[in-house]
Parts: structure tokens; C-alpha cells; sequence
């Protein structure tokens, strides 16, 4: 077993290492989930949902440790940190309400009784990225649990943390050994080890289209089951008839909010050209107002970039591009990056079509309705977006035309947990969730008796 670096992106400074596991860790590790799905699938509905609220209240005691954490390993600003930290309790006690509430149904048949069941899968395999590393977590191993699996969860190597302790904390609240556990390590091991042991029956996977696909692929050979939550290049379209200054106002946020390493970031802005020249003014303002600092203080609305490497992955887009205006950063080490504003020529611009992840944002005007849906839709993903207008009719229409899984109208949200979330094309496949997430890690069985009738 070896070891992996932890590096606090704000300074770029080394404060602690935590264990990589390899093959034969993760066997184990596995094997152990095998073992102690026979056992956790039979506790019984009121009983696993009165651990799972234990989970909830024990993540709820230590949210501000969980919150620092982040802090200091993702470079989240503290305020997104106690958020995030909220989520993972919340969305157990939201799951907590399932178990007792997953019932088949009883189909009327000749000759009998027939009845379905909704049986768990046995082991779950979930791999989580270093963006979002707490709420994403959840959004796995609650549902996943709920419905009687087991669960083995690989963090990012960059961000471990925060999912490590996790699981020290689900044993603190009476979980069974083996019911949950976290395995630190590289992806092209303990990952991809997921998708190849027979005995992990379906992988959750967030991180980039082209991981995702090649998981995907591994997974077909077992006919394994996946859910899959991949890039975004989100259209945020303000209309001439909308409240302007809310919509600039709310634009930053919406795509800086993580140093724009979000999949939802809506990183494409599509203006009316009647409006164009107004939007733009008083973005600008909210661009420079936007405080970026360190991701401690209670004043911070964004922190750092994850790496140094993503940092010069994030400065190429801005090679020959039109930059329009940035706001500021720190003077300080660390890997900083300042809020950016391209203006797009044509829609061929490379920053207008890639996923950057980073706080960079590229502004392009429409002439009309029908235009503005043309470039929303002329991505290959489909996650998240926003609708900026008054007319409520044109909200609808807009809505059912733009090809992405959660929208929002006259906001900027993406994601509450008791409704669904999951992209189009090639953003992903499957939801996460609200009240159907649940099914996905089970399997329907069907059984008729015979009456004699």
C-alpha cells in the first residue's frame, strides 16, 4: 500500500498524506461489501432507516470539522463547504425515508397473485470527483444503502478527505463493518477495479465524458449497470424582456461559484442583441464585485483552482480569445485565477464549445427565440441551464426545447435533493436523487402464485 500527497490549493503546500490502495486492498475491501450485503439487505426497513438518520445526526455534530476539511483540501470557500456538508445530512435523512417506503405492487392476473419486488443489486461501486467531493458522495451511498446495498466509494486522489472521515463517521453511527466503506487510490486501480470485479454489481461515476465513456465500455462486458453524471457546457440565455440587473447580478455566481468547477456552471451566456451592450455593463460590475479570496474567511465567494495543472488548462482558453473583463485575485500563492469574460465571435470559438472548468465565462448575442434555442442546443451536452424572462409562455417553450436535464427559469439552481438531476447526450445517464433515485439500485422481480382458480 502506498501512500498519496495532500495539497491545500490555496497555498500549494503539502499538510498531510493519506493511504492509495491497490489490488489486492481493494479485493479485500470488496469482498468484505460481499460479505456483508447478505446481513445488511435483511435488516429490516425501520431498522436501516433509523441508521441511516443516526448517519444524518452523527455528519450533523461534526459538520464544521467536515466543512474545514474541505477547506483546506478543495479550496471551497466556507460557506460552499458547510453547505456541502449540510447536503450529505440531509440527503440521508431523505433517504432514511425509504426503506419502509419501497414497495412493489400487485397486478391483477388470471389464475393467481402477482406481485413485484424491488430487491437490492449486492455491492455498489462509487466513483466521486474532486469538484464537488461531499454532496456527490452522498448522492450516491444514501440511496444506495437505503435500498439494501453495500456500498465501496473511491474519492478523488485529489480530494480524500472529507470521504474518508465519512466513513469513520458511518461507523460511529452503528453502520455494520464492511456496510460502508472508502477506499483512497488512483482510478486506474482501485476505479477501474470496480468495474471489473464480478461482484460490484453497478457503478455511479461523476467526472469527465471521456472517463465516463470508457467505464461505460468496461461495464458492458459484465452487462454491469451504471449511472453516469459527466461534463456540461451549460447555456445560462438572458431575454430582452427579463429584469436585466437580477439576471447580472445572479450571471457570476452561476458560473464562478467553485472557481467554475462545476459540470452545471453555466459557462455559455446567450444575451439578446437588443440587450446585449445593457447585459454586458452591468455584468461587468458583478464580475468585479465578486470577491475572490481566501476560501476561510466568511466574505469569500470564490476560492482557488484544485491544481496547477488545472490552473494552465484553465489559461489556454485564453489564448487568442477576445477577453472582455476579469475580476481580481489574491496576491498570495496558491493556485488562483481570476473570474474571466471572453465575448465569443462565431460559435466555432474553442471556449465557446469546451467544458474549461474553470471561472470562465463566454458571452454570445441571439437575434431571436428560435436562435437562442439553436445555440443553446448546439453542444454535445445536456446537464444543466438557465432561462432568464417575464413571459411565462416562453418559458414553458423554451424549457421543452433546450436539450438538458435540469433547468431552471428566472434562477440559477441546478440541483435540491428531493427532485431529480442527471444530464442529456452526453452528460450522463441515469438520475440522481428525488423519489426515483432509489430504483435505479434495484432490480424488479416479479412472482406469481398460482391460486388453483
Amino acid at each position: 500500500m502506498g501512500t498519496t500527497d495532500v495539497i491545500n490549493p490555496s497555498t500549494g503546500e503539502v499538510f498531510t498524506t493519506v493511504p492509495s490502495l491497490g489490488l489486492e486492498e481493494t479485493d479485500a475491501a470488496i469482498d468484505r461489501a460481499r460479505k456483508a450485503f447478505g446481513e445488511w439487505r435483511q435488516v429490516s426497513p425501520g431498522d436501516r432507516a433509523r441508521l441511516l438518520r443516526r448517519f444524518a445526526t452523527v455528519v450533523e455534530e461534526n459538520l464544521e470539522e467536515l466543512a474545514q476539511l474541505e477547506v483546506r483540501n478543495a479550496g471551497h470557500t466556507i460557506g460552499n463547504a458547510r453547505w456541502e456538508a449540510g447536503n450529505v445530512r440531509d440527503v440521508l435523512n431523505y433517504y432514511a425515508g425509504a426503506p419502509e417506503r419501497l414497495s412493489g405492487r400487485q397486478i391483477p392476473v388470471a389464475g393467481g397473485v402477482d406481485v413485484t419486488f424491488h430487491e437490492p443489486l449486492g455491492v455498489v461501486g462509487i466513483i466521486v470527483p474532486w469538484n464537488f467531493p461531499m454532496p456527490i458522495a452522498g448522492w450516491g451511498f444514501a440511496p444506495a444503502l437505503a435500498a439494501g446495498n453495500t456500498v465501496v466509494l473511491k474519492p478523488a486522489e485529489l480530494t480524500p478527505l472529507t470521504a474518508i472521515r465519512l466513513g469513520e463517521l458511518a461507523l460511529e453511527a452503528g453502520l455494520p463493518e464492511g456496510v460502508f466503506q472508502v477506499l483512497p487510490g488512483k482510478g486506474s486501480i482501485v476505479g477501474q477495479r470496480f468495474v471489473t470485479h464480478p461482484a460490484v454489481r453497478k457503478v455511479c461515476f461523476t467526472g469527465s465524458t471521456e472517463v465516463g465513456k470508457s467505464i461505460m465500455a468496461g461495464c458492458a462486458d459484465q452487462v454491469k449497470r451504471v449511472t453516469l453524471e459527466l461534463g456540461g457546457k451549460s447555456a445560462n440565455i438572458i431575454f430582452a424582456d427579463s429584469d436585466l440587473a437580477v439576471a447580472a447580478a445572479a450571471a457570476p455566481g452561476a458560473v464562478f461559484d467553485n472557481a467554475g468547477q462545476d459540470c452545471c456552471a453555466r459557462s455559455r451566456i446567450l444575451v439578446e442583441a437588443s440587450v446585449y451592450d445593457k447585459f454586458l455593463a452591468l455584468f461587468e460590475t458583478a464580475v468585479r464585485d465578486f470577491r475572490v479570496l481566501d476560501p476561510a474567511s466568511d466574505l469569500s465567494e470564490m476560492g482557488p483552482l484544485i491544481s496547477a495543472g488545472q490552473r494552465s488548462a484553465v489559461s489556454s482558453y485564453l489564448d487568442g480569445a477576445d477577453l472582455a473583463f476579469q475580476g481580481s485575485t489574491p496576491a498570495e500563492a496558491g493556485w488562483w485565477f481570476p473570474p474571466t469574460v471572453l465575448l465569443a465571435s462565431s460559435r466555432e470559438d474553442r471556449h465557446w464549445r469546451e467544458e474549461i472548468f474553470g471561472p470562465v465565462v463566454s458571452v454570445l448575442p441571439f437575434r431571436d427565440e428560435a436562435e437562442a434555442i439553436e445555440l443553446a442546443n448546439d453542444t454535445e451536452y445536456g446537464l444543466s441551464g438557465s432561462i432568464w424572462t417575464r413571459d411565462v409562455a416562453r418559458a414553458l417553450r423554451v424549457s421543452r426545447a433546450v436539450e438538458t436535464g435540469a433547468l431552471s427559469v428566472n434562477s440559477n439552481s441546478s440541483v435540491r435533493y428531493w427532485t431529480p438531476f442527471g444530464g442529456m447526450k452526453q452528460s450522463g445517464l441515469g438520475r440522481e436523487l428525488g423519489p426515483d433515485a432509489l430504483l435505479s439500485f434495484t432490480d424488479v422481480k416479479n412472482v406469481f402464485l398460482a391460486t388453483g382458480d
